[in-house]
């Protein structure tokens, strides 16, 4: 039996290939750092994102808007560490155009054993790129835990959201 070749070439025989092509025109692209203004469909990845080999221990997030196919440009999230029965806020951050925030969420000695949780304002998001929504709406606050256990390592959080669910898992 003979094994298909999945290939940009293979797949753009039956539609496929041109998908990872489309990715808007740099009219669309918004300037480095800047959230898509209230109202406006999010823009496509302007910029490609940045390698972290030789970097040090860290927590970083990436949000993705599957909803409009974009990075989460706006998304404001809030990290707690958990103390006890309660979560402690350690900081608020607000995600860029590249759907990650302007810095990790912890680096180097920040970045400590423990049960965290990252609250991912949805609601508010979506709310104010003027998509319509039922209200109340289906998701407003999205809790992401999580444990960190080897503070020596790399800790990556891509999240993938839409107004009616999310996903997320531990990247590279």
């Amino acid at each position: 039996m003979d094994r298909i070749a999945l290939t940009r070439r293979s797949l753009g025989g039956l539609g496929l290939g041109g998908a990872v092509a489309v990715a808007g025109t740099p009219s669309q692209a918004q300037p480095s750092g800047a959230a898509p203004a209230s109202g406006t469909h999010p823009g496509p990845l302007a910029a490609a994102p940045t390698s972290q080999a030789g970097l040090g221990p860290r927590l970083t997030l990436h949000a993705i808007d599957n909803a409009h196919g974009t990075p989460g440009a706006g998304l404001v999230c809030d990290l707690s560490i958990r103390e006890g029965d309660l979560y402690r806020p350690i900081k608020t951050v607000t995600t860029t155009a590249n759907g990650r925030p302007a810095e990790p969420l912890l680096v180097d000695d920040a970045l400590k054993p423990g049960r965290y949780e990252v609250l991912l304002h949805v609601g508010a998001y979506f709310a104010a790129l003027g998509v319509a929504l039922p209200s109340p709406n289906f998701l407003d606050r999205v809790p992401i835990r999580f444990q960190i256990r080897d503070p020596r390592q790399r800790y990556h959080l891509p999240v993938l959201f839409t107004p009616w669910g999310y996903s997320y898992y531990r990247g590279s």
